[in-house]
Formats: C-alpha cells, structure tokens, sequence
C-alpha cells in the first residue's frame, strides 16, 4: 500500500496530539492527591502546661563534708585489770553512761584505809583541843607552865593540819575510785573498743575507744571568694539556713544554719572555710561524709518556671517548644536557671502565660499542627 506525503503527515500530527494528552493526563493525575494529602494533616494531641511566675529562694550550691561538733578519746587514769564492758561497739550511748569499769576493789580499800586514819586522827585532834583549853586555864592561874602552854597549843594546830591532810587524802581516794568508771561526756557513738575484759589497763594513758558526737553535727564547704560578699550582706540580715542532702535522694534532706565563717581566704584555691550547724536527730549523717550543701542567701521575686521534662538540646543551646497563636509547635532558645523540684527558672526566652509542650517531644518539629491539652502529672 503507498501513502501520500498528506496521509504521512496526518498520521504523525495524530500520533503527537495523542502523545501530548497522555502526559498531559498523567501530570494532573499526579497532582490531584498531592493536595489532597496537605488538607488531610490533623494536629498531633500534645500536653501542655502554662509558664507560671512566682518568688523563688537563692541558693548557692557547695560540695562539703560532715565533721563531729565533738570527738574524744576515752583514756584511763588508773591501774587495773578491766572488769566489764558496759556498751558494746558502735552503739549509741546517753551523757554519764557507763562505757567501762576498771576492777575499783584496790582503790576501794584506799578509801577506807585513809577514811579509818581520818577518824583516828580527828579523835587525835579532840584530844589535843581539850588539853590546850585546859592548859591555857591553868596558865592563867599560874598552876602550868608558859611551856608547857605552848607545847599544848602546837599539837591542837598540828592536829587541825593532820585533818586537812586527810581531807585530801579522801578526796584523791575517792577520785581515784571514781576513775575506775569510765562514763559518755556527752551523748554520742562509740568506735571500734580497743580493750576487752581481763585486759591489764596501763594509767599511763591507755585508749579504750573513740567516742563521737552526732547531733547536732557540722557541714563543712568552701565558698569562693566571689561569693563571699553575697553571704556576707545576707548573713548581716539575720541566720542564714543551709540545706544538706547525703545522697540522691531527696528524702534525705537535713536542715541547719551558717555557724562559721573563716577569718582567711585561701590564696592557693580563692576559698574560704564556711561551717553550718545541721540536726541530726536519727544519726543518719555519720562524720566524713560528702554532702551537697544548699545555702539560701536571698528571695527572686517574678521568677518565670517551666517544668523540667519540657527542655530539650540542641546545636544552639537549650529550648523548649511553645504552642503558637495558631496553633503550631514553635521552638524557643532559653536560657535555664535554677531547678525547684520539679520546676526550673527560665531567665529569658518565655513569657508569662505561654503553653509550653511537655510531652511527645520526640515526635514533634517546628511549625507542626497541635492540639493542646492539658497536662495530666501536674507539672506546673
């Protein structure tokens, strides 16, 4: 069959228009679900709590050490062999308690040994009395000598000076005595005993134990001097209150007051030697320890928190996401303060009243649709 330039040429301008409608087709096929899928995005449920302002405490933060108000060693005066015990190791013991008792049977026959020539000595000076009265009567009358007189006279005064020596020979007998019992000075703990029963105690000195006291007990820090003026212009307004926490744990909390500030700057650390007083009634702190020291040192009024669980991390810093007047995730740079349990001080970059998202932060970016709802723990 032979086709004419004229057939050709319909057949091809035929073939192209076809060609053309089918792109043509096929892009507006494209788009229409395009569009479709944008008007579909619903906004993602998110948690939300509001900034809120309140007038916060000033703290300045420390890592210290807990010291004992009071530590002695318990020591012997006297010679002995030990004869009982009267607390065992590591227990906690009232002021005047027994700890010790050194065997008193020796020095309780020295008492009576110099109690006995006490009373032969005072029957010694009644004697002597009477006859010095009696000699200076008869002096008087002439029937006695000046001599005799003055003999007389010296043996009462000798006699009274006899007494006076066995009052203090009762007296050393007795604190000897009473140095067979060793008792608690103060209420504390005992350490590790160095001494049993049976031992030979030496006076010269021997150690029987360690004893502590634990309440109330100090908290030991060093501020630096940069902060020293801020302590000082408080601490010229009244007692400045310390916190002390042993642990991470936050149940255990103990409270106490600046006792002790040193009359020195270190020149080798720019520190100063600060001590607080702290209760400690159930003797959990023990000496030694480390502690994190909290001194409150003013009042922040107008103070902007957020809760914590709402910061997040990024290449500029820390921020939070805040729910925009049209209702999108916008992102906030922020620059955090202090914490308050389980709020934080925002000291710029929020306002008073924003909604802040404090949940599905992982599965939220800026300018995403949100649906606020509110917080359910309570964050604010």
């Amino acid at each position: 069959m032979r086709l004419s330039v004229t057939t050709a040429g319909f057949m091809v301008s035929a073939v192209t228009a076809a060609a053309i409608g089918v792109v043509l087709l096929g892009a507006a096929g494209h788009e229409a679900p395009s569009a479709g899928a944008t008007a579909q995005v619903a906004a993602m449920p998110v948690p939300v709590a509001p900034v809120v302002r309140r007038t916060v405490p000033v703290y300045l933060d420390y890592i210290g050490t807990t010291e004992a108000i009071r530590t002695v060693t318990l020591q012997a005066q006297v010679t002995g062999y030990l004869a009982k015990r009267g607390a065992p190791d590591g227990t906690d013991v009232k002021q005047g308690e027994l700890l010790y008792q050194i065997d008193p049977r020796d020095y309780q026959a020295a008492l009576s040994q110099v109690k006995a020539q006490a009373q032969h000595d005072a029957a010694a000076h009644d004697y002597a009395r009477v006859s010095q009265h009696r000699n200076s009567m008869l002096s008087n009358d002439g029937w006695v000598a000046k001599d005799t007189l003055d003999q007389t006279t010296s043996n009462f005064h000798q006699s009274e000076a006899t007494l006076a020596a066995d009052a203090a020979a009762i007296q050393t007998a007795e604190l000897k005595l009473g140095y067979t019992e060793i008792r608690a000075p103060f209420a504390g703990r005992l350490g590790k005993s160095l001494v049993h029963e049976g031992t030979l105690i030496n006076a010269a000195g021997t150690q029987f134990n360690t004893l502590v006291e634990l309440d109330p007990i100090y908290a030991t820090f060093n501020p630096s001097e940069t902060e020293l003026a801020a302590i000082m212009r408080s601490r010229s307004k009244g007692p400045l209150s310390v916190d002390v926490q042993a642990s991470d744990d936050a149940q255990q909390r103990f409270s106490g007051a600046l006792s002790f500030l040193d009359n020195v700057v270190d020149r080798s650390t720019g520190t100063i030697i600060a001590r607080a007083t702290i209760s400690n009634p159930d003797h959990t702190l023990l000496p030694g320890q480390f502690v994190h020291v909290r001194v409150h040192i003013a009042d922040q009024p107008d103070a902007l928190l957020v809760p914590q669980v709402a910061l997040g991390s990024g290449q500029l810093g820390r921020f939070v996401y805040v729910v925009s007047n049209d209702g999108k995730a916008e992102q906030r740079i922020v620059s955090p303060g202090a914490t308050y349990g389980s709020l934080i001080v925002i000291d710029k970059g929020v306002n008073e009243g924003d909604r802040i998202i404090v949940g599905n932060l992982q599965k939220i970016s800026v300018g995403v649709p949100v649906q606020p709802e509110p917080a359910k723990d309570g964050a604010t």
